[in-house]
């Protein structure tokens, strides 16, 4: 327009060519003013092959320029929107009729199509290492692998990443289940999502979410610990360590410039070129950190919509298994609270018998009991025993097989409805004294308490006032469902316990074929009360 004024001479000329561009100023206003479709991006758990959870809204979010218009098209639902200032959008569809295969596409300046969506059931699975156990490295590995062909199981195994800060996303892909995608994905986590398969029909969508060695206060956010009065020694620490690395942070660099002074001369003097200081690595990008792996690994995945979670952890805080006690509930609450979907079924596995070298063996019992005493007071949980499937020769059973089925047991009982499956072994429920014995009831008896290996009980001690526990006989009475247990050494019982060590592998379940739970029935001082 000015390149066209400028070569105007005449006054008459001039005034018709600005009247002329005049007329077109309001038809520009009205094109720079319209909404500007911008790039779309999405997190990574939107992908191809996704299962999106059946009977729950479908919520979808990502990213574009700052105020920039997407539109959304999902099975037969369009939805349009503008990105916020920040450059992030959300959206909600309705819940989705029919498996699919469906498609959704994003429109902006750029088009985005997801394609072979399924519709069913999503699991989050996580935890430490023995839920991060792969395929490939458990029991009959070449033929399970081998069977693995499920087009309707799809897999998503988060990469591992843990941060001091809240992440939007993480690396990893959807991808149907076969041979090749399941060998290394987690074992426990195959076997729930296959029996669930087999047994209800549906399309199953699993997200692994794994760290071998990792505490429950990295799998926390910090906000959920900090209600946790028992939590903040974690807290102090995880503080103090990051104190530590903003000091040393400061120092390196001097010592970097030292080093490099050392280093010139060095090589100027045909010397031996001394050894660069190794940088302070930051605690916050380490597992053991305070929220490090819900920022890292579960946020990125919020709220994207899900059934319920499995979880297999504990062994990381066998030595504070009085504090986990506190951490456990609060860990549930915290996901359910942030996926704000309710009480959404939460089923985890109790960790396996193991001899502990560094540690007293009543310490393992004593997570146990942590593990037991959730189960009892937190709603829509579920908790597998694996006493009789353990090795106490390796922290890492190789059997999660039976791991799996079990999980599933819980969830084909208590969410998808199958109450002819008893999901567990027995769980103690309460005792009374009798004269010189103790009778203890139980829950989850199912056609009756056994003998798993019809060998006498075994584990049960019996103790009086003193304290000092002494080895008991055991006896089934009513029928299966009451168990009497007493000694000759202890005329007035007050207390029972059993399975009460680390290495203990018992033989009490029912006729489902499922162990009992290890328990006691004093609330004496333990070995991790003050451990902290």
């Amino acid at each position: 327009m000015l390149d066209s004024i400028c070569k105007i001479t005449k006054p008459s000329e001039l005034k018709i060519m600005l009247k002329a561009h005049l007329i077109w100023l309001p038809f520009l206003a009205i094109l720079f003013s319209a909404p500007v479709k911008g790039i779309v991006r999405l997190p990574a758990i939107f992908s191809d092959h996704m299962v999106i959870q059946d009977g729950r809204p479908v919520k979808v979010w990502g990213w574009a320029s700052p105020g920039e218009s997407i539109e959304i098209e999902f099975a037969g639902q369009k939805l349009r929107l503008r990105a916020n200032n920040a450059g992030k959008w959300k959206a909600e569809f309705k819940p989705v009729k029919g498996r699919g295969p469906h498609q959704m596409v994003f429109t902006g300046r750029n088009r985005l199509t997801i394609q072979d969506i399924l519709v069913g059931e999503v699991w989050v699975c996580s935890g430490q290492s023995n839920m991060e156990w792969p395929l490939a490295r458990s029991h009959n590995s070449s033929k399970e692998i081998a069977e693995a062909e499920f087009p309707k199981i799809r897999l998503f195994k988060i990469q591992r990443q843990a941060s001091g800060k809240p992440q939007e996303n993480c690396q990893g892909t959807w991808v149907s289940c076969n041979p090749q995608s399941a060998k290394n994905f987690s074992a426990v986590a195959y076997f729930f999502g296959r029996n669930l398969k087999i047994k209800t029909g549906t399309p199953i969508g699993l997200i692994q979410s794994t760290w071998g060695g990792s505490p429950i206060e990295g799998w926390t956010s910090v906000a959920a610990l900090e209600r946790v009065k028992d939590a903040r020694p974690i807290l102090d620490k995880g503080e103090s360590r990051v104190n530590a690395f903003t000091a040393n942070k400061k120092s390196y660099i001097g010592r970097i410039n030292g080093w490099e002074n050392r280093r010139k001369k060095a090589i100027e003097t045909g010397k031996k070129v001394p050894l660069k200081p190794r940088a302070p690595s930051d605690p916050a990008g380490k597992p053991n950190h305070p929220g490090s792996l819900f920022n890292g690994m579960i946020n990125p995945v919020i709220p994207f919509s899900i059934r319920g979670a499995i979880w297999y952890q504990g062994e990381s805080n066998v030595f504070r298994a009085r504090q986990y006690q506190a951490l456990f509930p609060a860990h549930i609450k915290d996901w359910r609270d942030r996926w704000g979907q309710g009480d959404f079924p939460f089923l985890f596995v109790q960790i396996a018998p193991f001899r502990y070298s560094r540690y007293p063996n009543e310490m393992c019992p004593e997570l146990w009991e942590a593990q037991l005493m959730t189960f009892r007071n937190v709603p829509n949980t579920g908790m597998v025993v694996t006493s009789d499937i353990g090795d106490l020769r390796n922290i890492h059973p190789s059997n999660k097989k039976e791991v799996g089925r079990r999980l599933a047991l819980w969830a084909l009982n208590g969410t998808y409805g199958r109450k002819e499956l008893l999901p567990s072994g027995p769980i103690y429920k309460d005792y009374r004294v009798d004269k010189n014995r103790i009778l203890l009831e139980f829950d989850y008896t199912g056609d009756g308490i056994v003998s798993t290996d019809n060998e006498s009980l075994r584990y049960f001690t019996i103790a009086g006032d003193d304290q000092v526990f002494h080895p008991a006989k055991a006896e089934i009475l009513g029928g299966g469902k009451t168990i009497a247990v007493s000694s000759r050494l202890v005329r007035n019982p007050v207390s029972v316990r059993f399975a009460w060590s680390h290495d203990a592998q018992h033989n009490l379940g029912n006729k489902a074929g499922l162990p009992a739970s290890p328990f006691r029935t004093d609330v004496w001082p333990g070995k991790t009360d003050n451990n902290r």
